[in-house]
C-alpha cells in the first residue's frame, strides 16, 4: 500500500482550554475549533504539547478525541498526537482515533527515560504496524528531550511505510537536512509556533502545525507563498515575527502567554491546569499589547 496523505498547508494544533475548576471546558474547545475552521485552517489536531496532552487523563484525552472529531466534522483532515509510556498505552490511543476517522496519528517518543535510537524505532514501528493510519513522527529534541538523527528517521521509514510523515520541531537548516537525506519522499510539517515560516517553506516543507494563537498570520504568509508572491509571505510573517518571538521562548512561555493572546483574541476567559508557568503584571501587559496588535480573529 502507498501512503501519500495529502496534509499541506497550515493546521491547528488546539490549546486545551480549562475553566476555574481546572476542568477541560468543553464550550471553549468547540469555541476554538469554530474559530480554527472559520479561518480556513487546513487540517486540525489536537493533543500535542500546545494541548498539554501530559496533564491530560487517558479519559481526558479521550474526550478530546471525541470532541474535536465532532466539532471538525470531517470538514478538514484530522490528526491526533499519541501520547503514552508505553506501546499498549499508545495503541489503545491510535485505536480511540480510529474510531473517530481521523486521517492520521502523530507519535510521540515516550517520556520516559532516555534511550537509544534502535530502541526508539522498535517502539514506533510496534505501534506502527498496529494501525492502517498513516502515521507521523514527532521529532523534537530540542523540546522533548529525546529524538531520532535524519538517518534514523530514514531508516524508521524504511522499515514501516506507513509512517510517511515528519512532525519537526527544529531550525530550517535542520528540516531541509532531513529532508534532503530521505531524498523528499517524506513529507515534513514544522512547528515552533511559525518561526522561519518562509525558510520553512523553502526548504521543503509541506506545511506547518501551530497553535492557533497566530495562526491566521501563518495562513496569509502561506498563501501568499504558494501564489508566488514572496515579498507578501515575508511581509506577513514580520507582521507577526514580534509576538511569536514572545510567545515562543519555551513550551511553557506558549501556554503561559500564547494562550492568554489566542483568549483576548478570541473572547476566551484562560484559566491554567497546575503546575503551570504563570503570567507575571509586566507579562499580562505585553500579552494585551501584542493581542491588540495582532486584533481579534476576522470570524
Amino acid at each position: 500500500m502507498a501512503f501519500k496523505p495529502p496534509f499541506a498547508g497550515i493546521h491547528a494544533m488546539a490549546f486545551a482550554l480549562f475553566d476555574e475548576a481546572e476542568r477541560l471546558d468543553r464550550a471553549a474547545m468547540r469555541r476554538q475549533t469554530q474559530i480554527c475552521l472559520r479561518l480556513g485552517v487546513h487540517g486540525m489536531a489536537a493533543l500535542g504539547l500546545a494541548t498539554e496532552v501530559s496533564k491530560l487523563s487517558l479519559a481526558e484525552r479521550r474526550s478530546v478525541i471525541d470532541w474535536v472529531a465532532e466539532d471538525t466534522a470531517g470538514k478538514v483532515p484530522l490528526a491526533f498526537t499519541i501520547f503514552g509510556g508505553s506501546v499498549a498505552e499508545q495503541v489503545e490511543q491510535v485505536k480511540a482515533a480510529e474510531a473517530v476517522k481521523a486521517d492520521w496519528v502523530i507519535l510521540q517518543p515516550p517520556m520516559v527515560g532516555s534511550f537509544g535510537a534502535a530502541e526508539y524505532i522498535r517502539f514506533f514501528g510496534r505501534i506502527a504496524e498496529q494501525t492502517a493510519l498513516p502515521v507521523a513522527i514527532q521529532n523534537a529534541p530540542a523540546y522533548m528531550g529525546r529524538g531520532l538523527s535524519a538517518d534514523d528517521i530514514s531508516e524508521l521509514v524504511r522499515r514501516h511505510p506507513n509512517i510517511c510523515l515528519i512532525k519537526g520541531e527544529g531550525p530550517a537548516t535542520d528540516i531541509q537536512h532531513l529532508i534532503a537525506v530521505t531524498e523528499g519522499r517524506l513529507p515534513v510539517m514544522n512547528g515552533r509556533g511559525g518561526l522561519e515560516l518562509a525558510d520553512n517553506l523553502r526548504a521543503g516543507c509541506v506545511g506547518l502545525i501551530l497553535a492557533p494563537d497566530t495562526i491566521d498570520y501563518a495562513l496569509r504568509a502561506y498563501d501568499r507563498f504558494l501564489a508566488g508572491d514572496d515579498a507578501g509571505a515575508e511581509a506577513a510573517y514580520r507582521e507577526v515575527l514580534p509576538a511569536i518571538v514572545f510567545i515562543m521562548q519555551s513550551i511553557e512561555s506558549l501556554l503561559c502567554h500564547g494562550k492568554r493572546i489566542f483568549g483576548a483574541r478570541a473572547g476566551i476567559e484562560i484559566h491554567d491546569r497546575a503546575p503551570a508557568q504563570r503570567p507575571s503584571e509586566f507579562g499580562l501587559r505585553l500579552v494585551q499589547r501584542y493581542a491588540g496588535q495582532l486584533g481579534p480573529y476576522a470570524v
